[in-house]
């Protein structure tokens, strides 16, 4: 069972998520998480701070998901690019809270904040996917194809047309091999 800093941010994502930053007073936040105002102010002492947390929320999410991509059998590539379609998402919640620092990018004073957090995300990612793409710009590529898919996810497109993420996974693959001289191509 969460305890109740985690229900507090569980509900903080979900109200950003669904109705935006203009939705998470302390009190709408406080009756989405079924904590007292009283209890969420004992772990987030203002809007701020709510704000503050779910960033760093997101850092050891992103910690955690680029050691879980690193460890996947299937390789960092694979796990990067079906984590990055629907139904697929990051198995230690960066996903969620991912979207949720995107509503809050923009808002002020966290949005500076919330940029710099999603910044170092990127930047573990890429990082994580350098451990198996030995060229930075074929790395960023994959990176690149990732986040499009992801984007995707956003809007509701479909991912349609010329195959599926499976296909998609076995082209990058190949350009990977292919650029590292064969070394990864039963990866």
């Amino acid at each position: 069972m969460a305890g109740a800093r985690d229900r507090v941010l569980d509900a903080y994502e979900t109200l950003l998520i669904e109705a935006g930053p203009g939705s998470t007073t302390l009190d709408a936040v406080a009756a989405a998480a079924d904590v007292s105002k009283g209890g969420l102010l004992y772990h987030f002492a203002s809007k701020d701070a709510l704000a503050a947390g779910l960033l760093e929320r997101l850092r050891a999410r992103s910690a955690a998901d680029a050691d879980a991509m690193r460890a996947d059998p299937d390789g960092v590539v694979a796990y990067y690019l079906r984590t990055s379609v629907p139904g697929r998402a990051s198995p230690v919640g960066l996903t969620r809270t991912y979207l949720a620092a995107l509503r809050i990018a923009d808002a002020s004073p966290t949005g500076l904040a919330a940029r710099d957090a999603i910044a170092a995300v990127d930047a573990d990612g890429l990082a994580a996917l350098r451990s198996e793409v030995p060229d930075p710009m074929l790395a960023w590529l994959v990176q690149l194809v990732g986040d499009g898919l992801y984007l995707r996810t956003l809007t509701g497109a479909p991912i349609t047309g010329v195959g599926d993420v499976e296909d998609l996974v076995a082209v990058l693959r190949a350009l990977v091999s292919a650029s590292s001289g064969g070394s990864t191509a039963e990866r």
